[in-house]
């Protein structure tokens, strides 16, 4: 049984559930009778014809009004008297369950369109739902919430489509505006289970869960980005964050992962969402002016701002001298914001000032970003601060150019312990250039960071290539690594081409396929077409193909005599030229050997003369003919075995992991340059640094502090992530974490944003 205050901890958090949920609604309908407008000035699309579409617009304007009235009282009932409750009368399903009579397809429609709005709301607040069962689970003494519980998703969805159908809407009209339903509703019930968390948070009402299964031990050093995937922990349970670092024989690795996913645009996304919704709460104007393409800042913010970066730049000059210490920021920032406040014309200005404040705090007070660099990233609040003002996108995309920026700058600087931190001077030079560069053309907006942003992609991929010295060298290996494999993928498919139905053993077939087309691509490499290595080795596969068909006259066979030892000794040099060792050869030469000996016993097939000479010709000119690279499609399949490619100064992955999801190998083509991870292989397990990736993300390096290089596949780079073999320093970019820091300070203290 539960005690007395944990049930009214509970009736509490459940009253502040549908509180939140009626507080909210007016907001919701907005955004639904906005869709339901904005669909009379669209094309006729999706069956919805333009007389359809006014019809809509103005069904909902007529009944608005009653659909949100008869939610609250179903939703209030419900607290009251139970879901089951609230619901009787409404679709008449439990009497018609209690006569055993057909469900008429009213019903059964009600509760096809009930169950997709549960499912498109859980999609987002599954997280926050989870974490108030289980609060609520522990208050009342329970293993698992009531089917029925107004604070499961389907009981809200229900009791939308059932007010729906009572104020006099279709169901038709239900699914023409389903979309914005569930976008609307799932911000809705998340913000709603926040605020119930919230409220117990407060009174230190914690989830009991457990974190064994999310543990794994290994003899190594456990990862320092497990870290973060603590203090995510810590957000949801309230359990205080652990100072330097985590126990060196323990990951957390179930959970890292789920949170290194997070990274996606969805969960950023909702994030974002979530500050819309709490700011529009305490200033409704905020989401009217987000929805304006742009919005000029007043003549007088406009001016404080210039002054302030100015100010800042004098303040801070970034250049000589010791590195400016995170207070000293933040004091420096918190004045100039006080002036900023009292220059602004708007509420929304003002509220904007703060929100920007409240992200450079965040990231400010990173410690992971060095000092050296700090400074640079205090000198973008302003500029920020000017596009957050007139471009209200900022807070409604990550994929704004100024949250980008930040973003691959954070992660180009941020490891894992003092010896991962240490920033290049070359580095840290592009970053004061890039800085300064926003910070000279303040009227052009977005275009100046996206800009800046572009060319510090091109700087990143020319900066570990030419310029450090721990990847240098790693970067030309793969780059060579590629261009070979990607070379003899091409010799490959044009070779299959030329022999799709040519008569020629399986054993030459094989042969030619997978190791002399690799022979082929590096005397490519390494000499021109013209060459006289170049025309021996295509010369040799003419002479391999030719002796391999039937002979069956004694001057064809007195041929194949004479022209074998120099072919052997061809076939010798250039696999040695691949790098097979001499087992390797002895191997490939005798299963040619039984080719060579079907075809002195006239066993194998004739090639016909005219056949031959065809196949010779385009050989001869077969660079001519090998397919674009560009649009060349590789696979894991596809690409050949890159063991052989293993160096004392290139280490390639070709063992260990787990079977990747597809999510996995989403994201692992996400995973961008620059950025740091912790790495389990070989019994080492050290932080480096993604510094290269090949063709269409088909190849990746990375590179420790101490210049260790590492290849991966793409296959076997999404093993390893789902492994947890490597691990993000980062749970999620900078900039989300901010937000989410910011959110977490207006939560506390809503009324700043109105100062």
């Amino acid at each position: 049984m539960a005690t007395v205050g944990s049930a009214s901890l509970a009736t509490q958090a459940r009253r502040r559930f549908v509180d939140d949920l009626v507080e909210g609604l007016p907001l919701a309908a907005k955004g639904i009778g906005n869709a339901a407008r904005g669909m009379s000035d669209k094309p006729s699309e999706g069956g919805l014809n333009a007389q359809r579409r006014r019809e809509l617009a103005h069904d909902w304007q007529k009944a608005e009004s009653a659909w949100q009235q008869a939610l609250v009282n179903g939703v209030q009932n419900a607290l009251l008297y139970g879901a089951s409750a609230a619901t009787i009368g409404a679709t008449g399903a439990d009497n018609a369950l209690d006569k055993l009579t057909l469900v008429d397809d009213d019903t059964i429609e009600r509760e096809i369109l009930s169950s997709r709005m549960a499912l498109a709301m859980m999609d987002r607040a599954s997280w926050e739902f989870t974490d108030l069962r289980a609060r609520i689970n522990k208050l009342e003494r329970r293993t698992e919430l009531e089917p029925q519980d107004l604070l499961r998703a389907h009981v809200l969805a229900r009791l939308a489509v059932d007010a729906w159908c009572q104020s006099g809407l279709a169901l038709a009209s239900w699914r023409d505006l389903q979309h914005a339903l569930h976008k609307e509703f799932a911000l809705l019930l998340e913000e709603a289970y926040h605020e119930a968390n919230s409220l117990l948070l407060e009174q230190g009402v914690l989830p009991e869960v457990d974190l064994r299964p999310m543990i794994r031990r290994t003899r190594a050093q456990g990862a320092r980005s497990v870290q973060g995937s603590l203090d995510a922990y810590s957000t949801s349970t309230g359990q205080p964050r652990r100072g330097g670092g985590v126990h060196e024989e323990t990951r957390l690795m179930t959970r890292a992962q789920q949170l290194a996913q997070a990274q996606s645009a969805q969960h950023a996304g909702a994030v974002l969402d979530r500050l819309n919704r709490l700011v529009a709460r305490q200033l409704p104007a905020f989401a009217d002016t987000s929805r304006q393409p742009l919005r000029p800042a007043s003549p007088g913010l406009a001016a404080a701002i210039g002054a302030a970066q100015q100010g800042v730049q004098q303040r801070f000059v970034g250049a000589g001298g010791a590195p400016v210490t995170a207070p000293a920021v933040l004091d420096e920032l918190q004045q100039r914001k006080a002036a900023l406040k009292q220059a602004a014309a708007t509420p929304v200005e003002r509220a904007t000032i703060e929100i920007v404040a409240l992200l450079f705090q965040s990231i400010l007070t990173e410690d992971r970003i060095p000092a050296t660099v700090r400074v640079w990233f205090a000198r973008l609040q302003m500029p920020v601060l000017r596009v957050a003002v007139g471009e209200p996108d900022f807070f409604a995309t990550i994929e704004h150019p100024a949250r980008r920026l930040i973003d691959r700058m954070g992660a180009c600087v941020m490891g894992f312990d003092a010896s991962t931190r240490e920033v290049g001077d070359a580095l840290e030079k592009e970053i004061k250039r890039v800085v300064q560069v926003v910070e000279a053309y303040p009227d052009t907006g977005r275009r100046v960071f996206q800009t800046v942003l572009t060319e510090f992609e091109r700087f990143l991929e020319h900066y570990f290539k030419s310029e450090n010295e721990a990847s240098m060298k790693g970067v030309s290996l793969a780059h060579q690594i590629e261009q070979r494999e990607t070379l003899a993928i091409q010799y490959t498919i044009e070779l299959r081409k030329m022999l799709n139905e040519m008569p020629v053993q399986e054993g030459v077939r094989n042969f030619l396929f997978q190791v002399w087309a690799d022979v082929l691509a590096i005397t490519a490499l390494k000499h021109t077409a013209a060459s006289a290595q170049t025309k021996a080795m295509k010369g040799a596969a003419s002479d391999l193909i030719w002796s391999a068909g039937a002979k069956v006259s004694r001057e064809q066979r007195a041929e194949v005599i004479r022209k074998l030892p120099p072919l052997l000794k061809t076939l010798r040099d250039g696999m040695a030229s691949a790098g097979l060792a001499d087992e390797a050869q002895d191997e490939h030469l005798a299963a040619l050997n039984n080719a060579l000996a079907a075809a002195f016993s006239a066993k194998a097939q004739a090639i016909p003369q005219e056949r031959f000479d065809e196949m010779r010709e385009r050989l001869e000119r077969i660079e001519q003919l090998l397919p674009d690279s560009a649009d060349l499609e590789v696979d894991e399949a596809a690409m050949l075995d890159l063991s052989g490619h293993e160096s004392s100064e290139l280490e390639v992955v070709a063992e260990g992991g787990s079977m990747p999801t597809p999510a996995m190998l989403a994201w692992a083509r996400e995973l961008q340059v620059g950025s740091w991870f912790m790495l389990d292989y070989r019994d080492r397990n050290e932080p480096v640094q993604l510094v290269w990736q090949g063709m269409k993300r088909q190849l990746t390096l990375f590179v420790a502090a101490g210049g260790r290089c590492v290849l991966f596949q793409q296959q076997r780079l999404a093993a390893f992530l789902q492994a947890g073999l490597l691990l993000p320093a980062q749970d999620e970019a900078l900039t989300v974490r901010a937000t989410r820091d910011a959110l977490a300070k207006l939560d506390v203290d809503p009324a700043r944003l109105l100062n």
